[in-house]
């Protein structure tokens, strides 16, 4: 085989992940198996599609190996293939931010306007859980996502659950809300709501897979 072939082969599989990934549901679908394995019925109903249009975007998916498949009696799981997915999913969404007008003009105006002080950074957060500062660490993601990994000692509240457990979060302290990632919008919308209540809130500038992937201490299942 050449040169020329090899170089060919390979740009030809590269090309392949980017044809896969180059479909708004399918990187949705992806940001959701970042957080955690999720049966087919709950993929279609968070990103809004047909079932049997949902399993065929994750067929696509599967095919080019960036998730995989578990069963567990008579549920069928799907995750993602490994980290690497979840990485190349962040550098997409970091490339358009930087590079797409667009995306960050609706940054800016659904997140920095609606949320104007300044997100907490990972080191600040992990340092301020070290050293055992007066803060409570909120995950608003729906209660599954929870369970399947969480940053350790996070409380759960999901967003829709928010307004009638306010009374489970100490005044005096600062709260800190994160979802799924820089680009979740529920977390600008729970630092809405706390701020509206007369709470000290941040939102953190990542989600739980950053968070995840630095090494950072989570809480989660281990899978048999």
């Amino acid at each position: 085989m050449s040169s020329r072939e090899v170089r060919d082969r390979l740009y030809e599989q590269f090309a392949r992940v980017g044809k896969v990934t180059g479909h708004p549901k399918r990187l949705e679908l992806l940001d959701l198996l970042c957080q955690g394995e999720r049966t087919v019925e709950e993929l279609a109903h968070a990103v809004e599609l047909k079932l049997t249009t949902a399993s065929a975007q994750l067929k696509v998916l599967r095919e080019a190996r960036l998730v995989s498949v578990r069963r567990a009696g008579k549920h069928v799981y799907y995750g993602i293939a490994d980290d690497s997915v979840c990485r190349l999913l962040q550098a997409v969404q970091e490339v358009a931010r930087t590079q797409l007008s667009e995306v960050a003009e609706t940054v800016r105006t659904h997140f920095e306007a609606r949320d104007p002080v300044e997100p907490i950074d990972v080191t600040e957060l992990q340092r301020r859980i070290r050293a055992g500062d007066d803060v409570v660490v909120v995950d608003v993601r729906p209660r599954t996502e929870f369970e399947a990994g969480h940053i350790a000692g996070a409380v759960s509240i999901p967003l829709e659950e928010l307004s009638g457990r306010l009374a489970e979060l100490p005044e005096d302290v600062e709260v800190v809300a994160y979802c799924r990632g820089p680009y979740c919008v529920l977390a600008p919308e729970a630092v809405e709501q706390l701020r509206a209540a007369g709470r000290r809130v941040r939102r953190l500038e990542v989600g739980y897979p950053e968070w995840r992937l630095a090494g950072l201490p989570v809480e989660a299942p281990r899978v048999t």
